[in-house]
């Protein structure tokens, strides 16, 4: 029988199709109304903590190093308060074999995927993550494909994505370049039912458990060279696997730092937009993707996503695109160290926020990642300044996505703004409560949805009357 290949049936049996290329049957996790059971879903991969660094090892991922950042942090104590200006870390992600923390997720995906005889891997990114299951297949002698969103319509990528194209290729994967828009989705959705591959998801639990050995490590590190724990971790936020998987981690070595999320504001730009594609320099690590998966996570590629940041992040705040190159800049031009942009949001934002704590304390930026020539600083400025973006020194402030790049005239000049977490849960709320139907939310429910927004269920009792009253 002929299959029908149509966009609506494909997307019709996508939990299916999802459900099958990765082993796990999310069904049986589903509790009540629309409360599932996360914990048991993320014990559904069968391994330790322990076990997964030890898979991560054999493949060279993981134990990366860590540095203290002694000229970013005299530099961040110039401009703070007296007493203020706490120590600066950077766990350096990039040493991992395809150059970012993504390799985690891919170790362990891939590993199974071996394990369980599929022929090969599929991924769907335009991000690090296509080079890091790149990386992992051709270690374990696997078929790679990686399905990347990498044009507009008029066929034109930004140097960042062609970069990570050419990296893929380099690493023996198969790449398929679309243009923005949810065919993207779709074309994978195909791929996995056509090849049989399994789905080495960002998403999939898999992904994320790989990440708890970097949360694990910051914290042991951090003990080792210091004495005691961080005060403060700050994580790159865009689809929720960073934060959740390095909180988790964090939390199983006993470390109870503030977890700070930290996102590039590009507020005005919708990410499915084909007007807006080219209009913004980084494709990772930014509000356009921060914000809805943490609002509604389950929009991934997973019938239940595994990432859940707002389950984890204990503040939320959003730097410019200007400031994130300039600290940039200043990483290599202070520390020595030349990587890639997109890594450096938490830098940028940990530059700010360490000035704000006192000089006795340590903050933790969680992670960098590889640069390279469409990564480097100056192709991405000059492909803004060709979709028409101003450039130019000044008040952060006035930075609008999509129109301006704003660099700093000084250090003093990156800061940091917050994201409203009741706004972001509240419209997580409002998002769940559309599965509801005529249904009532049980106390199980009610425990879910707080688990979910990391409050209490008497928050999530007011927080529904606020939305019903409306």
């Amino acid at each position: 029988m002929i299959k029908d290949m149509s966009f609506t049936a494909v997307m019709g049996r996508k939990n299916q199709i999802l459900q099958s290329s990765l082993g796990i049957d999310f069904g049986r996790f589903e509790t009540d109304n629309i409360s599932f059971d996360y914990e048991a879903m993320m014990s559904a991969i069968g391994y330790n903590l322990d076990e997964i660094t030890q898979i991560q090892r054999n493949v060279g991922v993981g134990a990366t190093p860590m540095m203290e950042l002694k000229n970013i942090t005299a530099l961040a104590r110039k401009y703070a308060k007296s007493g203020f200006g706490a120590r600066i870390f950077m766990k350096d992600e990039a040493s991992n074999p395809s150059g970012s923390f993504k390799d985690r997720r891919a170790a362990l995906a891939v590993h199974t995927a071996k394990k369980l005889g599929f022929k090969g891997v599929a991924a769907a990114t335009s991000g690090n993550y296509g080079a890091a299951v790149a990386s992992q297949a051709a270690k374990q002698g696997l078929k790679a494909i990686i399905v990347q969103e990498c044009f507009d319509s008029k066929k034109v990528g930004q140097p960042e994505i062609l970069e990570k194209a050419r990296k893929c290729e380099a690493l023996g994967a198969e790449v398929i370049q679309m243009s923005v828009g949810p065919e993207l989705f779709y074309k994978f959705l195909t791929i996995l039912e056509e090849t049989g591959y399994f789905s080495a998801s960002l998403y999939s639990p898999f992904g994320i458990a790989g990440v708890e050995t970097l949360g694990m490590e910051v914290a042991q590190q951090i003990r080792q060279m210091t004495g005691k724990d961080p005060d403060v971790v700050v994580v790159t936020h865009a689809g929720g696997g960073n934060i959740t998987g390095t909180a988790r981690g964090l939390t199983k070595a006993g470390c109870n730092a503030q977890v700070v999320a930290s996102s590039v504001n590009l507020s005005g730009l919708h990410m499915a937009s084909d007007a807006h594609f080219n209009r913004k320099s980084f494709t990772t690590g930014h509000t356009g993707f921060g914000i809805p998966f943490a609002t509604w996570p389950d929009r991934s590629d997973m019938p239940r996503s595994a990432a859940r940041p707002l389950r984890y992040m204990d503040r939320y705040v959003l730097v410019g695109q200007g400031e994130v190159f300039y600290a940039t800049e200043l990483l290599a031009s202070l520390e020595g160290l030349e990587r890639g942009p997109a890594g450096n949001t938490s830098l940028a934002a940990t530059i700010a926020l360490a000035q704000e704590m006192r000089d006795d304390q340590i903050i933790v930026v969680q992670e960098t990642e590889y640069t390279g020539a469409g990564k480097h600083i100056r192709p991405q400025l000059d492909f803004a300044r060709k979709n028409g973006i101003s450039i130019k020194f000044g008040d952060t402030d006035t930075e609008v996505a999509g129109e301006s790049i704003i660099l700093p005239e000084s250090p003093e000049g990156i800061k940091v703004r917050d994201a409203d977490l009741s706004r972001l849960r509240a419209s997580y709320i409002r998002n769940a409560l559309t599965g509801l139907g005529d249904k009532k939310l049980t106390q199980t429910d009610l425990e879910y949805l707080a688990s979910e927004t990391k409050t209490d269920t008497e928050y999530i009792r007011k927080a529904v009357q606020q939305i019903e009253a409306k």
